[in-house]
């Protein structure tokens, strides 16, 4: 292998800069010729492609976002679209591609190693943490840290207020970030995904703590469940006195500069990545399991189930009395 190749795909997270390099770097340190693809597989399909040096990656590793863009394709999506893609690939000469981000990513690495034979790794890099084969994912560490400074200061203004605040959060379809940022910043209630909750226990809960003389309450709300909207007109339905705001923290998410954890366990995986390739090892996905760095074939990783802590649930109930 002489020629490998990296992009970016799907959303943004915190710390994929931090993967880039290490990609670039280590592959250039094993001698390798190493070209980034801007914009994922759009890009890839469109043959924006460049060369990538020392230089390159170089100040970037504290960055949020990527350096590469990133971008959704519904051309990639087609036969015909990862033929184009598979035919860039051939003109410059690649012959191992790297893939940072989520599932969808990683389902179009497979079609693409599997009609076009070529060999792929991917990294998984998405804030929800909804990768079913790894423990983390890079950016989940930073959004969850995110999360917690905007709690830590709407509880301020709650509590001279003396008012409850919805806080919702992202996460797509599951829960993580609400239950991690919930369970760090105190919440007082976590509404999430996984666990079916009741509008009823929930103001239950909200009146016995004005009766026990809580200054606050703060109700972190994953968005996969419903809106900081919604949740907030079944509240004052039921409890009309009770002095409400709700807060959608969207975006901010989703940038700014990466955590420690973050930028190395990017670092790591992309590392270990090209070790991969350089295996002549293809279709793996790269994953942090109990500490430690691991790799499954795609086929194995993507269906996989991931299992929710529902312990580390139980236990913010518990400490939220």
């Amino acid at each position: 292998m002489k020629t490998i190749g990296v992009l970016t795909s799907g959303g943004d997270a915190p710390g994929m800069n931090a993967a880039i390099r290490a990609v670039v770097r280590c592959g250039i340190y094993n001698g390798l010729t190493v070209k980034g693809i801007m914009r994922g597989y759009q890009g890839l399909i469109d043959d924006e492609i460049e060369d990538m040096t020392l230089s390159s990656v170089g100040d970037i590793i504290q960055r949020g976002g990527t350096i590469l863009r990133t971008a959704r394709s519904a051309e990639f999506k087609t036969k015909e679209g990862r033929a184009k893609a598979a035919e860039v690939l051939k003109k410059h000469g690649i012959e191992g591609l790297v893939i940072i981000g989520g599932d969808g990513s990683f389902r179009g690495a497979q079609l693409l190693s599997n009609e076009h034979g070529v060999n792929t790794i991917g990294i998984p890099g998405t804030i929800d943490n909804d990768i079913p084969c790894t423990d983390y994912t890079i950016g989940f560490d930073t959004a969850c840290n995110t999360a917690i400074d905007a709690i830590n200061k709407i509880r301020d203004t709650a509590t001279s207020h003396e008012r409850a605040n919805i806080i919702e959060v992202m996460g797509r379809n599951a829960g993580y970030i609400a239950l991690y940022a919930g369970l760090a910043g105190g919440a007082e209630i976590i509404i999430i995904p996984e666990v079916k909750f009741d509008i009823d226990e929930v103001c239950d809960k909200i009146s016995y703590g004005i009766k026990r003389g809580k200054l606050h309450h703060i109700i972190v709300l994953a968005e996969g469940v419903m809106s900081g909207l919604e949740l907030s007109k079944m509240i004052q339905e039921r409890l009309p006195k009770l002095d409400l705001r709700h807060t959608t923290l969207g975006h901010i998410q989703r940038g700014g500069a990466p955590s420690v954890m973050d930028r190395i366990i990017a670092s790591q995986m992309g590392s270990r990545a090209v070790e991969l390739l350089l295996e002549n090892k293809s279709q793996r996905i790269i994953s942090i399991r109990n500490n430690q760095i691991v790799d499954d074939d795609i086929d194995t990783a993507l269906a996989m189930r991931k299992e929710f802590n529902f312990k580390l649930y139980e236990l913010s109930k518990i400490l939220s009395i």
